[in-house]
């Protein structure tokens, strides 16, 4: 019985000290100015679609508001 609790606390131990380990590294761990670039990239590209949407979807609005004739 004494075996088994030894082990589980050398798992149990083993297992902090490894969210300790990611923890710590990710908080170390910086963005790098490609990152913030890649970001900005894709954000304007998110929006220029969103906004290329939004004007064909008004153009058809618009067209269904003008009626037969």
């Amino acid at each position: 019985m004494r075996t088994i609790w030894i082990v589980l606390g050398v798992v149990v131990l083993l297992g902090l000290m490894s969210i300790w380990y990611v923890a710590r590294r990710d908080r170390a761990r910086t963005t790098s100015g490609e990152d913030t670039a890649a970001t900005r990239a894709a954000t304007a590209e998110q929006e220029r679609h969103a906004a290329e949407r939004h004007g064909a979807q008004g153009g058809v609005w618009q067209r269904g508001q003008q009626g037969p004739g």
